[in-house]
């Protein structure tokens, strides 16, 4: 499923980060999207932060992203093993008009880590359209217990609350603002997969949500991986 020998090669985000960024991930991307309309009905809406359905992998190709993980991403992200992994399809497909508050923030993969635990992220873009949009990340410009004080309030606000505290208009999180600054961004390429530190705040880079489709063969439809990891000792 994953190519042996694929290009590799690693990108800075901020001060100590860096993310890997893997073309010609996949050996068959079109089958993977083949899979995707296949199982369309299979894709459901969870809760959190991503804006569209999702549809989970299976045991099997979670176990064969974390063999590649290990062979080519691990050490870069200061782990020395990984404890789990798993993977689903994305669709982000949600208009502007729709997005709950938390979705107009950028996020981290952090919850629940023991001591000596990290998270590793993965986003593989399974589309051909690059205006779709890749992977941003951000610094939060606040202490990280502002950070999570405002998300808990922001969950429990309406759409127009949450415009007038954050005092901008509806949009997928692509900028800068009082909470958060934007400091990298990997753009979207066919095949191409982004690995970075789940702990890093980051959003999908989508700046023409008129674009995005709820079919998986035009859509924005990508391969998410998750890996829960034991870090390096410091």
């Amino acid at each position: 499923m994953f190519n042996p020998r694929p290009a590799v090669r690693r990108v800075p985000i901020c001060a100590g980060e860096t993310c890997v960024v893997v073309d010609d991930f996949l050996l068959d991307p079109h089958a993977m999207v083949a899979r995707a309309q296949a199982e369309r009905g299979q894709f459901a809406q969870a809760p959190g932060f991503y804006p569209g359905p999702e549809r989970d992998l299976g045991p099997a190709v979670a176990q064969q992203l974390e063999q590649f993980f290990n062979q080519h991403v691990r050490a870069a992200l200061g782990a020395r093993r990984t404890l789990a992994a798993a993977s689903r399809l994305s669709l982000a497909s949600c208009p502007v008009e729709r997005l709950a508050p938390l979705q107009r923030l950028c996020h981290r993969d952090a919850v629940g880590l023991g001591a000596a635990e990290g998270a590793g992220a993965m986003v593989a873009y399974l589309f051909q359209d690059a205006r779709l949009g890749g992977t941003s990340f951000f610094v939060p410009k606040r202490p990280l217990d502002e950070i999570a004080a405002m998300m808990r309030m922001a969950r429990g606000m309406d759409s127009a609350a949450f415009t007038a505290f954050l005092g901008q208009a509806p949009a997928y999180p692509i900028g800068s603002n009082s909470w958060f600054e934007h400091v990298a961004e990997v753009p979207a390429a066919w095949n191409r997969a982004v690995f970075y530190n789940g702990t890093v705040f980051h959003s999908g880079h989508i700046t023409a949500p008129e674009l995005l489709d709820a079919d998986p063969a035009r859509g924005r439809l990508t391969m998410n991986g998750f890996f829960r990891l034991r870090l390096n000792a410091a």
